[in-house]
């Protein structure tokens, strides 16, 4: 009988011909959870939809919106649950889901009268 010296990792499969086979499972590209639709919502309930990877900044969502808008970049402010985000944040490190919802405000200036 032979021995097994190595640890039980090494282990290889066999069918039911005796033919050795490695247990081996192809990774397919998850294109659904590579990117992630989030919609961006205007004070006057205008929604554009953009479909970006998780990983990228959302400053990238931010400019597309404000270009696609017709407002300046600096002048929207960009709203997560209430919570105001920048640029640098990414959809994952915000926890953000498949469908969720940015808000879009535009800047106001001033103070009490």
């Amino acid at each position: 009988m032979d021995s097994f010296d190595g640890n039980k990792d090494d282990v290889v499969s066999s069918n039911n011909n005796g033919n050795q086979q490695a247990d081996v499972k192809e990774k397919k590209p998850e294109t659904s959870t590579e990117h992630i639709n989030l919609k961006v919502v205007s004070a006057d309930n205008s929604e554009v939809m953009f479909k970006i990877k998780r990983s990228t900044k959302l400053e990238k969502l931010m400019q597309a919106y404000c270009s696609r808008a017709g407002k300046a970049y600096g002048t929207v402010r960009f709203l997560v649950d209430g919570e105001r985000i920048n640029g640098d944040n990414t959809p994952d490190g915000l926890g953000l889901e498949d469908g969720d919802t940015i808000d879009a405000m535009t800047e106001q200036i001033g103070g009490s009268c």
